[in-house]
This record gives structure tokens, C-alpha cells and sequence, in this order.
């Protein structure tokens, strides 16, 4: 019995460290970017450029 704890407790410890990485790995985020435009701009979806803001 104490061997089949030993090899539990050795698996466990192989495993955490690569569990903890890809958690850290942000597979599963969505990533955004942000969009800055100069003054007297803004963005436009439609077109997904800089307008000139008029008014």
C-alpha cells in the first residue's frame, strides 16, 4: 500500500507544474486590441479606420 501511495504522490507532483503553465497561458482568452485615434477622430466599425468627427 505504501508503494501505491508513493506513485500517486509522484504523479501528482509531475503534473502540477504543467498544469499551472497552461493555465498561465491564456489559450482560451479572447485578446483585443485597442484602438486609439487622434483628436478630432474617431473609429469607425464599419470601415475600421479613424474618422474626422465633424459637428
Amino acid at each position: 500500500m505504501k508503494t501505491a501511495k508513493t506513485v500517486l504522490a509522484a504523479a501528482v507532483l509531475m503534473t502540477a507544474p504543467g498544469l499551472a503553465m497552461a493555465y498561465e497561458c491564456n489559450w482560451s482568452k479572447e485578446q483585443t486590441a485597442q484602438i486609439s485615434c487622434a483628436p478630432g477622430t474617431a473609429f469607425d466599425d464599419a470601415s475600421g479606420t479613424c474618422v474626422t468627427v465633424t459637428g
